[in-house]
């Protein structure tokens, strides 16, 4: 049986079990990083910089800061200055409303804006290696601090949308996030922990991928199984659902960048 098919099956064994009515979100002392879901030889992983693969990410990143590129000839170092004072914090504020967009856009979304704007350089693919680098070496800049997403009252309107995302059933499986992450987060799937879908660490090294991911892959990857049609990398549903993610964990801290199985 192939992987996909299989995680289609265990998603629809667990479906079976699944109450008819949502139980409701997380209580907030309940909430739980995914961290604590893991086995202590990946927690110590994370929490080790020498042996935290993610941190080749960042590595990366550092070097692409000060790379001079585009039309423009600037680097990201020519108008933030060192990423380790001038980027801290950004990351737990993330996804963030835009002036001139009139919507939020997401950390990926604002390097390829700066980068069009104001380097006028091409921007870079999705899940290509230079963004996740760049996104990492900004999120690990925050590392430790609170999440602040969704504070904006500007943000309100979207943080609802991604809200009825999150909690609208879909797909084949006739399944919402919620059913999984907020109904069933204390027990297994295929083995794996089911965790509350608090985005601490992105973007993360993730065994499974062996290498980094952003958040938008990881809901891909479960939209996928749940049999429904994931949204386009840019589409507002994505960066709204990453909204709502990051403000109902807000006050947890960032974990950039993160380990997970």
């Amino acid at each position: 049986m192939s992987v996909s098919r299989f995680i289609a099956a265990a998603i629809l064994a667990t479906a079976l079990i699944l109450p008819h009515a949502d139980a409701g979100e997380v209580a907030f002392s309940e909430r739980r990083s995914g961290s604590t879901f893991m086995a202590p030889e990946t927690q110590a992983m994370q929490s080790n910089d020498t042996a935290n693969p993610g941190m080749l990410g960042v590595l990366d990143g550092a070097t692409l800061w000060g790379k001079t590129i585009g039309a423009a000839e600037k680097s990201c170092a020519s108008c933030h200055n060192d990423a380790s004072t001038s980027m801290s914090g950004v990351a737990a504020r993330y996804p963030a409303f835009d002036d001139t967009l009139k919507r939020p856009v997401d950390l990926e979304q604002r390097v390829n804006l700066c980068r069009v704007d104001h380097q006028r350089a091409p921007p870079l693919a999705y899940e290509s290696r230079e963004l996740l680098a760049l996104t990492a070496l900004i999120g690990r800049q925050s590392r430790g601090l609170p999440i602040a997403g969704g504070t904006d009252p500007r943000l309100t309107p979207f943080v609802d949308k991604g809200r009825a995302t999150f909690m609208r059933r879909q797909g084949q499986l006739n399944l919402a996030c919620t059913n999984c992450h907020d109904d069933n987060w204390y027990k297994r799937l295929a083995g794996s922990a089911i965790t509350q879908a608090h985005p601490t660490g992105y973007p993360l090294y993730r065994l499974e991928w062996q290498g980094l991911g952003s958040l938008q892959r990881r809901l891909r990857n479960c939209m996928v199984g749940m049999r429904a049609q994931p949204y386009d990398a840019d589409a507002p549903e994505m960066v709204e659902l990453e909204l709502y993610l990051m403000s109902r964990a807000r006050g947890m801290p960032i974990e950039t960048p993160a380990v997970r199985p």
